[in-house]
């Protein structure tokens, strides 16, 4: 069963509009399936075998998918991955997306450890904001929870993004019982010394990623502790909002609670995801994919691209499953989606 929702339509509007008449303009594209970290939570213990160079969108089919998705009301794009540092000439793509009538903003999520040598330049091609991964402040525990020693690297890169200017700089943190939990006030003052949000995610159910509801540790829960230690004012909602914002009294930045299993957000969903192989899902969580890449690669016009677009929005779900159905999905490992 999945949560109640608004009861659906008979036809959509000429905007991305479900059945539900949730309108969608915004858009995230994974640029690659590869990635430098071996994040548990992420992608399987054992690894995964990355997609073909062929396999995977160019920037021209990139950039003309994007050019159609902008046409048809997305306003806000966020570069994903994989990591999508690892991909060859970032900023060329980056600039061919800004230049794009329409497009109000361009971000990135990355994991940091390619960042810092990369910041600026970003920032200079068009690049409005960036979200950073970092579940833990601890060198050794890092190592533990990515598999690699890249920490400093990643607190470099958030320096990096700092001093250039961006002006959003988000540190996103999923919260595991049993492995980070005990961090929570740690990042909250990490927050309040830096110009930046700190945004904690419920732990959520992937392929193989080893998710258990024991190891959810809920938004309530996260907050309370954060509050015993800290006095927390509520900010009020932008439009489409997936985090619960908060300021920290004294503080320079700001906390952020991404609820997805416990408060879902799914009545205001406001997007779509490409893979890296040109696959669009309507939902994170769905297992159902429409392919852009064949059609396009065959010469498809616009039109046709566009009616593809429209039939997969028809499926879009009310709201997600509940976690324990979540669980149980035959679903791609999150690094293969882009998040």
């Amino acid at each position: 069963m999945t949560p109640a929702a608004p009861s659906p339509s008979a036809a959509p509007s000429p905007a991305l509009t479900d059945r539900f008449q949730r309108r969608h303009n915004y858009l995230r594209i994974s640029v690659t399936d590869r990635c430098n970290l071996r994040c548990a939570y992420c992608m399987p213990a054992a690894g995964l075998v990355w997609r073909e160079r062929a396999e995977i969108l160019s920037y021209e089919e990139i950039g003309r998918l994007a050019q159609l998705f902008v046409r048809l009301g997305v306003d806000r794009i966020r570069l994903t991955g994989g990591e999508p540092t690892m991909r060859r000439n970032l900023p060329v793509l980056i600039e061919q997306l800004r230049a794009l009538p329409g497009l109000r903003t361009l971000l990135m999520s990355t994991n940091g450890v390619l960042l810092a040598p990369h910041a600026a330049r970003y920032r200079a091609a068009g690049l409005d904001g960036l979200n950073v991964s970092l579940d833990t402040l601890r060198p050794d525990r890092f190592v533990q929870l990515t598999r690699r020693d890249e920490h400093a690297n990643v607190l470099a890169g958030l320096a990096a993004a700092l001093a250039a200017g961006f002006p959003a700089v988000k540190l996103n943190v999923v919260v595991m019982r049993g492995i980070n939990e005990d961090e929570l006030v740690d990042f909250a003052a990490f927050a309040a010394r830096q110009p930046l949000e700190v945004r904690f995610i419920e732990f959520m159910p992937f392929d193989r990623n080893e998710w258990s509801a024991d190891r959810l540790v809920p938004y309530a829960e996260m907050r309370a502790r954060i509050e015993a230690a800290f006095t927390l004012s509520p900010l009020d909602p932008a439009p489409h909002a997936v985090a619960k914002e908060f300021a920290i009294a004294g503080g320079a930045g700001r906390l952020g609670f991404v609820t997805s299993m416990t408060e879902h957000f799914c009545t205001d969903c406001n997007r779509l995801r490409l893979t890296a192989d040109g696959k669009l899902k309507s939902c994170l969580f769905s297992t159902t994919e429409t392919d852009l890449r064949t059609p396009l690669r065959a010469g498809a016009s616009d039109a046709e691209l566009t009616a593809l677009i429209r039939q997969c929005l028809l499926g879009k779900w009310a709201g997600h499953p509940p976690m324990a159905e979540l669980a149980e999905l035959d679903n791609r490992a999150m690094i293969q989606i882009g998040g």
